[in-house]
């Protein structure tokens, strides 16, 4: 599949997954990697509490900024083998995080959840209150605003990764740890 069409997928799948499974930053996590064809159960199941800026509270990091980073420094982040010596790589996660945040800001002027929702639906949702959380769905959440700022993180994100192979000359191969299911 050509760049193009990973990144096309990978739009499609964090919008389809946000939309089916809920959970923002689990559902970047699985399309970036479905897209990428390096699924990791481990990575996907640390993204969990991360959903709406973490714990449904919204005053932390959107879930598809945070699963998008957390993917990212999945090929390209500090490995714990050199923990105590490998500036190159941990800058490479901030500059790739960084990145991400740019496009965060264009199109949505910030990355907290809190202020996403002010954005997209004008005011927030406290999803711990069941009437607010009905007026969340009511006003479109999964049919196609928190869907498509998944969409969007998982998209973004995928095009860093793809960016940073090629600038290194590296392919989806040589992430074969990546390839990794909980049995």
């Amino acid at each position: 599949m050509d760049r193009e069409s990973i990144v096309k997928q990978a739009f499609k799948l964090g919008f389809d997954y946000e939309k089916k499974y809920r959970g923002c930053s689990q559902c970047a996590i699985a399309a970036i990697q479905d897209a990428l064809g390096t699924r990791n159960d481990f990575i996907f199941k640390a993204g969990s509490g991360l959903a709406t800026g973490g714990g449904l509270l919204r005053v932390g990091l959107c879930g598809g900024y945070s699963g998008g980073v957390m993917v990212m420094s999945s090929y390209f982040g500090r490995t714990r083998q050199k923990f105590d010596d490998d500036r190159e790589d941990k800058y490479c996660s901030y500059n790739m995080a960084v990145a991400l945040y740019e496009r965060y800001m264009e199109k949505y002027g910030s990355v907290i959840c809190m202020d996403i929702h002010n954005k997209i639906f004008g005011r927030s949702f406290d999803l711990w209150n069941k009437e607010e959380k009905v007026a969340f769905e009511e006003a479109g959440a999964h049919a196609d605003k928190c869907t498509t700022v998944v969409a969007d993180a998982s998209a973004w994100t995928t095009e860093l990764i793809l960016d940073e192979l090629e600038k290194r000359g590296l392919s989806l191969n040589d992430f074969d740890y990546l390839r990794h299911s909980m049995q």
